[in-house]
């Protein structure tokens, strides 16, 4: 999904759009998104001749019958952005689990692709940018609870990982943990920060919270602390998934000193006395995106990584990896490493001279960001135990390109069919795509995948034969999940597959509104 081939795909938007438009857009699957919902949202906006970061939270409520009611969501970018807007709209789904939706906010239409998962969520993207401008992202829906809608649900141990740029594309990270107590106050708050390439430890000195809306469950969070670039206070937004999952966004001003950064909170599984180089004991797959400078290039481009780690429960891993960075392909095999886990989860690997800090979530799961100016952040999670061989990836997947760095990202989301062959097998669908040029509906994609034991396990060669000859690598995290790194796209990020639904009856800050258009 390179920019070298936007005219091959044109081409073939413009000779299969009407009849997928049709197919995706039938409603036949509309009971399919039906309750409440939490959304997040990140992308990059091309206003004004330039490009800068943008993010949302929010909820709705779907009626199962392709109506959006109690919609409310907050945006910030660096234009400025929306509080507590409320929306309705309007979404359908087609007989491949495709669909399309729309948000009807302060008189304007935002146009998003969704592709449904097993679970009742979704992937989306925005695919309503043209001509050099709008807004390019993608973001999750999952489905939230009203029962813990009140800050009294909010408790226990908790940890955060939130990411993205200041007002002129320097990239940042913050990852952490803090206790709840139920009742507005946050303690034990640990965390770190890469803030443009300088790693430092977080001193917080206040950190509170609130559920301001218990019917719509926002919230709102403050954090003061000091690090090695002084002191900071930063107010977030959130909306409640579930008692043990909040969707974050930084909603200050976007400046130097307080970027826009946004993720997930999610409640930590810890062990019987507390967190430990035990802790990491198994295979743990991890995918990262950020921005990289390169030589002597004007600015930064984007990188993405995928990989598998192996720790030993004794401080001690074995690390593997592909990267796209700096528009070249780069791999790393079973390269040792060491460790350190603390109590509280926090964590701090070391390979050849790089660093990664992050804080788990349980064993072998946690918020990771790298230690050097391309401020990698992401997520790892445990690999299924046992072989994982190519029929590990059968059946049927949704798959989105997550967490865009830069305009110059295509983003896509679509639904796919994989059928486990033995030695090569083959995946199948049809995706939406959003890019700075505009949108490009129910496009054939086609690809092989290979996946081996050894010397990587669960890392699978894969060759995109329609519409393009593209390779990548992916790594399998389990037969619901895996994720793919393009070698070959100049502006890379992480493509994140999860299981989607069987079967098919087809084939296949302002004060104004939100510049969300």
């Amino acid at each position: 999904m390179k920019k070298l081939d936007v005219l091959l795909v044109v081409c073939l938007g413009a000779a299969f759009s009407p009849i997928v438009r049709a197919q995706g857009s039938s409603g036949v699957n509309d009971a399919e998104l039906n309750g409440n919902y939490a959304f997040t949202f990140d992308g990059i906006d091309g206003a004004n001749g330039a490009w800068n970061v943008f993010g949302a939270v929010g909820r709705f409520t779907a009626d199962g019958a392709g109506n959006l009611t109690n919609g409310e969501m907050d945006t910030n970018g660096v234009d400025g952005g929306s509080t507590a807007q409320g929306f309705t709209g309007s979404y359908s789904i087609g007989a491949d689990h495709r669909g399309t939706m729309t948000f009807n906010v302060a008189g304007a239409t935002l146009k998003l692709a969704i592709a449904m998962l097993a679970d009742g969520s979704a992937k989306f993207i925005k695919t309503d940018a043209a001509g050099g401008t709008g807004i390019i992202g993608s973001g999750s829906i999952e489905k939230s609870n009203p029962a813990a809608f009140n800050s009294a649900q909010i408790t226990g141990e908790y940890a955060f990982g939130i990411a993205g740029q200041d007002n002129l594309n320097n990239r940042a990270a913050i990852a952490g943990r803090f206790t709840s107590n139920g009742a507005g106050a946050l303690a034990n708050v640990a965390g770190d920060v890469n803030a443009y390439g300088v790693v430092s430890p977080l001193t917080f000195t206040a950190a509170s919270y609130t559920v301001s809306n218990t019917a719509t469950g926002r919230g709102t969070m403050h954090l003061s602390f000091q690090f090695s670039g002084g002191a900071v206070g930063m107010d977030f937004v959130f909306y409640i998934v579930n008692s043990g999952k909040l969707f974050t966004m930084v909603n200050d001003a976007v400046t130097r000193a307080t970027p826009l950064l946004n993720g997930t909170v999610q409640r930590q599984q810890i062990p019987a006395g507390g967190f430990s180089n035990a802790s990491l004991n198994s295979n743990m797959v991890f995918y990262m995106t950020g921005l990289a400078a390169c030589g002597n290039a004007t600015g930064t481009i984007p990188k993405a990584v995928a990989g598998l780690l192996t720790g030993n429960g004794a401080g001690g891993f074995s690390l593997s990896f592909d990267e796209n960075f700096c528009r070249a392909a780069r791999a790393v095999t079973n390269t040792p490493g060491t460790y350190s886990v603390g109590s509280n989860g926090r964590t701090t690997m070391a390979l050849n001279g790089d660093r990664v800090v992050g804080y788990l979530v349980g064993a072998n799961e946690g918020f990771l960001f790298s230690a050097d100016p391309a401020v990698l952040s992401g997520f790892g999670e445990p690999q299924t135990a046992g072989a994982v061989p190519n029929s590990s990836v059968a059946g049927a997947y949704a798959g989105v390109a997550t967490d865009p760095t830069a305009f110059a990202v295509t983003v896509f989301s679509g639904e796919f069919s994989a059928n486990g062959a033995n030695s090569t097998g083959n995946l199948t669908g049809q995706v939406d795509i959003g890019d700075s040029a505009g949108s490009h509906s129910g496009l054939p994609l086609a690809a092989t995948d290979a996946v081996s034991s050894w010397p990587v396990k669960g890392r699978a060669l894969v060759n995109l034969t329609t519409p393009t000859g593209e390779v990548a690598v992916a790594y399998v995290v389990s037969a619901s999940k895996f994720v793919v790194v393009s070698l070959s796209d100049p502006n890379p990020t992480v493509w994140e597959f999860d299981r989607a639904p069987s079967g098919s009856t087809r084939r296949p800050r302002r004060t104004h509104s939100p510049r969300w258009r």
